[in-house]
């Protein structure tokens, strides 16, 4: 035992070298494209976005310029979940062929288009669009580093100002773009690659000579003839009733020695890594005092607790003993609810193999950025294919139990959380649907997680459940007494509500600082791809819940409380509480939501997101103190 903590420093030391390589680390995920000069390229547009409604809305849900026909791109199911809805548009590019002040269309405004154009600007929405499976991105300067930038996903509709000496707030459409399209030369043929797609939007007044005439019009704000482009002092577009805008946009073609198989280096560039690594400090902090703990328990306390019990010779030695001995008869005994702890074991053990599996295939690489959706897909097979293993481990601990209704628990376990989320993700999707956005999930879509449910993961549960039912049961290391003692009156620091809630800062504590990022990736719609990072953070969560735990379970055999069973699920799960109270700090301190509907779908999916971290967070606890109190009892002499 003594070369265990040198092991896991150790263990720990090669991790963080390993995350150094892996955090950026990814599979391009599709075939690069090779593109000729001259050869046409396919700009299509995605949703609408807003991190102020967090409703996402189909492109042509506003009065844009439209090709003769939309069609529709293939989507997968986690695509369809985010809410995105990938069509064609009327943007023509050909390859190293730059355009100047293309006119795409002209609409005229009346009082609905112009609201809704207002309605979108008022709430921040901006446009995305895809090249080449690479996302339309707006290039920033970072004001506190030089030659350093920031990408913003897509562009804003548009923006709010005033006219010099006015005070009255207008409404700006940006309806002039200017793309830049880098590319990667093949040196020995003239075939390229793209790997970047940017764009800078402009709000501009349009003006032209005569009448209009769609493929004639020569404009006077912008001409490629005159070589005059379009610049941030140009007269901005307003929107009104009967105000007419025409849509024009520029092509730039730039070549770059970015490679295609990194071309999304720059998209996931880490600019905060030294947080990263302060976080990453910060949980080992709190893994090693807790691993001091723990050694200290194991190596002296426990040693020699394990020796005094096993020298009492008499009777009278024997009837004197205290501490977590005295308990023997009692520490085995199935709790209060035993069923229901099965359950949320079997789930919990399920949510692990999912979350395991999927942060080992991200760290590989092989949930690329360019496959939009496949995180979200992927996590929905493996919860579904992981059914199997929680339907094992919830029948294992019923049959510990001395239970023979196993079919009941099991039917239980397919049940119980998933029948929980999706109740709340039904509500959430009604509300989504209300507002008319492209973010509610279709009647075919909800039929296939249905079926996922019904037609997959259930059958999977069963059978799982069956194995476990066949094989013996595990044999307790010590005799349960047929009457249960009494529990003696805990001091204050041992009460189960104080014990539990102060259990669970220390896990919340070792993930926090990372649970900031992953909240800015998702609600404010920034690139997040550090999963090295990240699955650092996951091994410290797993070893600071199993080691909370089995330091306060062992606190609480030694005051004589055989109650542990329910407790140490309890105590790393309460990290739960905690996730939840910090998710509503970040939304009034960090977010600028103020729909109510918007309020709900947060809180909605945050809940959603703490039950699950409750559920996964309280079985590592839980099987850690199972196993440190078998392994203690069976370490001392029962007569």
């Amino acid at each position: 035992m003594a070369r265990g903590p040198l092991a896991f420093h150790l263990w720990i030391s090669v991790c963080l070298l390993l995350v150094l390589h892996a955090r950026c680390f990814y599979l391009p995920g599709v075939a690069p494209q090779d593109f000729q000069n001259g050869d046409p390229l396919n700009v299509k547009v995605n949703k609408l976005t807003s991190t102020k409604t967090q409703l996402p809305y189909s492109f042509y849900s506003l009065p844009y310029c439209r090709p003769e026909h939309i069609i529709d791109s293939a989507e997968n199911l986690g695509e369809v979940l985010r809410g995105d809805r990938i069509e064609n548009s009327p943007y023509e590019f050909k390859m190293r062929e730059p355009q100047m002040c293309s006119i795409a269309c002209r609409i005229n405004l009346n009082a609905k288009t112009a609201k809704e154009f207002k309605d979108k600007i008022d709430d921040e929405y901006r446009v995305n669009m895809i090249l080449d499976n690479l996302p339309l991105v707006v290039p920033i300067p970072r004001p506190d580093q030089e030659n350093s930038l920031v990408y913003q996903h897509g562009f804003h509709v548009g923006l709010r100002g005033q006219y010099a000496g006015n005070k009255d707030e207008k409404h700006f459409i940006n309806n002039h773009l200017t793309f830049t399209v880098k590319y990667h030369k093949d040196p020995m043929t003239e075939s390229a690659r793209i790997v970047g797609f940017e764009v800078k939007p402009f709000s501009v007044r349009h003006d032209y000579e005569g009448e209009w005439n769609e493929k004639k019009t020569r404009l006077t704000t912008c001409d490629p003839h005159a070589k005059r482009t379009v610049t941030s002092s140009e007269s901005p577009q307003e929107v009104e009733d009967k105000k007419e805008i025409i849509f024009t946009y520029d092509v730039e073609f730039q070549e770059s020695d970015v490679k295609w198989a990194s071309r999304w280096d720059t998209y996931l560039l880490m600019a905060d890594d030294q947080i990263h690594w302060f976080s990453i400090v910060n949980s080992l902090m709190i893994v090693l005092f807790l691993s001091g703990m723990v050694a200290m328990i194991m190596l002296r306390t426990l040693y020699r607790d394990i020796s005094k019990y096993n020298q009492l010779e008499t009777q009278e030695e024997a009837q004197e003993e205290t501490g977590w001995k005295l308990v023997h008869g009692d520490v085995f005994r199935p709790p209060v609810n035993s069923d229901l702890l099965c359950v949320y074991v079997g789930t919990g053990v399920q949510f692990f193999g999912m979350i395991v599996v999927t942060m080992l295939f991200a760290v590989l690489g092989f949930l690329s950025p360019s496959n939009r959706g496949g995180l979200m897909t992927a996590m929905l097979l493996l919860w579904v294919f992981m059914g199997l293993f929680g339907g094992y481990a919830s029948v294992r601990l019923y049959k510990l139990f001395k239970g023979t209704e196993w079919k009941k628990i099991t039917l239980k376990t397919a049940f119980m959380f998933p029948a929980t989320v999706f109740a709340i993700f039904f509500v959430l999707n009604a509300l989504i649907w209300g507002e008319k956005s492209s973010g509610a999930v279709p009647f075919g879509t909800m039929f296939a997680l249905v079926f996922l449910w019904f037609g997959i993961s259930v059958p999977l549960i069963f059978v799982g459940a069956y194995v476990g039912f066949r094989k013996p049961a595990i044999e307790d290391p010590v005799k349960t007494n047929k009457i249960p003692r009494q529990v003696p009156e805990q001091a204050w620091y041992m009460n189960p509500v104080f014990s539990i809630l102060i259990g669970g800062i220390l896990p919340f504590g070792a993930v926090f600082i990372e649970l900031f990022f992953i909240l800015t990736s998702i609600w404010l719609h920034q690139f997040y791809y550090i999963f090295g990072f990240l699955f650092i953070v996951f091994i410290i969560l797993i070893i600071t819940c199993a080691e909370i735990t089995i330091v306060l379970c062992y606190f609480q055999l030694c005051s004589e409380d055989y109650l542990w069973w329910w407790r140490s699920y309890l105590t790393s799960g309460s990290s739960a509480l905690y996730l939840f109270l910090y998710a509503a700090f970040y939304f009034f301190t960090k977010l600028d939501i103020q729909k109510p509907v918007s309020g709900a779908l947060y809180f909605g999916y945050m809940l959603i997101a703490s039950y699950s971290f409750f559920v996964l967070t309280g079985t590592i606890g839980f099987y850690a103190c199972f196993w440190f109190t078998r392994l203690i009892y069976s370490s001392v002499k029962i007569d």
